[in-house]
């Protein structure tokens, strides 16, 4: 059994003060720092960010679970998928499987113990954790190296996709690119404008202002009504745009929730930001920056045109529910069944398993190919 997530440490009131000083360092000379900045201090900034305050969010001591959380399949699954292309690919060696994000390790760990229960280890295999926050990437590689040692994998650490040059193998981004810091715009009826918030003596405050750079390809809608949110997040296409570029053979699978963005206009005329503390919403992400999970849904729209840009190829692209039937979910659901002695323990594999596919709805799987090098990217319809 895994260790529990630590309790995150109750709120500092000088944090919020630290976190202004960053934001003060960023800002325009009016004071006003665009909402990517914010979430990018919010959630990153050393030693006040949300992920780099030292203790894990994770779990059901934390702030909030993942997939890999709710049930040991979804890793053995995934490992599975990764298994098959590993095969594939024999003779290609090193096969690099890159976890963007590992979070407290809880996937990694599942992947890597998989692969050696399934002969996946005869051939060089590495699994390399990439992640912004020290302190989660020191707890992630405590727990997947211990797996790792015990398999025969090699674990390591790396500062990205490709800090360790071109490479064949897997890119594995489970919940990554939501996490992203996101750029925030409203429509006025008549052009974009840039939502952020504005560094004042008292605090913190929301503001509008005019864009501060171009909006990259693809060109976002021009709606009928005014006051349409519309988000994407540049670190995100950044990351998309890296493992384009280093990824020679194998697969980019991207695993998060999201809608198309014509879903989220209609859907969420407002935008999807949302604030996570202790499993549940926070009505004011401003209110204790760095104390809450920040994220915004995928636009996968956006997301598809951004990886068709770069040369990647998509694969598959589905709910992330139908892409674990079709990597092998029932098989591996039938043999934990058999596996246990007790009926009550067959009944919480069950509704681990139920709460995997069914609590997860708005979650996809997407799968990229890398580019053929010199040829040119393959359209998606």
């Amino acid at each position: 059994m895994s260790e529990p997530a630590r309790a995150a440490p109750s709120y500092d009131p000088s944090r919020a003060e630290k976190i202004r000083d960053l934001l003060r360092r960023v800002a325009d000379p009016s004071g006003f720092v665009p909402f990517d900045r914010f979430m990018d201090v919010a959630l990153y900034g050393e030693g006040v960010g949300f992920y780099a305050r030292g203790g894990s969010p994770f779990g059901a001591r934390g702030d909030y679970y993942t997939a890999s959380h709710a049930s040991p399949l979804f890793g053995r699954t995934i490992a599975e998928r990764i298994r098959t292309l590993a095969a594939s690919a024999a003779g290609t060696e090193p096969f690099r499987i890159v976890e963007l994000g590992p979070g407290d390790g809880t996937l990694g760990e599942e992947v890597v113990a998989t692969l050696a229960r399934n002969g996946a280890t005869h051939g060089a295999l590495e699994y390399v954790l990439v992640d912004r926050s020290p302190s989660l990437l020191t707890e992630a590689f405590a727990r997947i190296s211990a797996a790792g040692t015990a398999a025969g994998i090699r674990v390591i650490g790396s500062g990205g996709v490709g800090a360790d040059g071109p490479f064949h193998g897997v890119v594995l981004a489970n919940e990554v690119l939501d996490a992203q810091p996101a750029r925030r715009l409203r429509w006025t009826g008549r052009e974009w404008q840039e939502l952020g918030i504005r560094v004042t003596e008292h605090g913190l405050v929301p503001e509008v202002a005019p864009l501060v750079s171009a909006v990259p390809a693809p060109e976002p809608p021009r709606p009928e009504a005014a006051g349409l949110v519309y988000e994407f997040s540049p670190m995100a296409e950044a990351i998309l745009r890296e493992v384009a570029d280093h990824l020679v053979g194998g697969l980019f699978l991207v695993l998060d929730f999201g809608m198309s963005e014509s879903e989220l206009l209609s859907a969420h005329p407002l935008g999807t930001l949302a604030s996570i503390r202790r499993h549940h919403a926070q009505d004011d992400p401003l209110l204790r920056p760095g104390d809450a999970d920040l994220s915004v849904f995928v636009n996968f729209t956006r997301v598809r045109a951004v990886a068709r840009a770069a040369g990647l190829t998509e694969v598959a692209f589905r709910r992330q529910a139908e892409a674990l039937g079709t990597w092998g979910f029932p098989r591996l659901l039938e043999q934990e069944i058999r596996s246990v002695r007790l009926p009550e323990e067959e009944v919480r594999v069950r509704l681990a398993a139920k709460n995997l596919l069914f609590g997860f709805e708005r979650f996809y799987a997407l799968e990229l190919a890398p580019p053929t090098r010199g040829a040119r990217p393959t359209a998606v319809t």
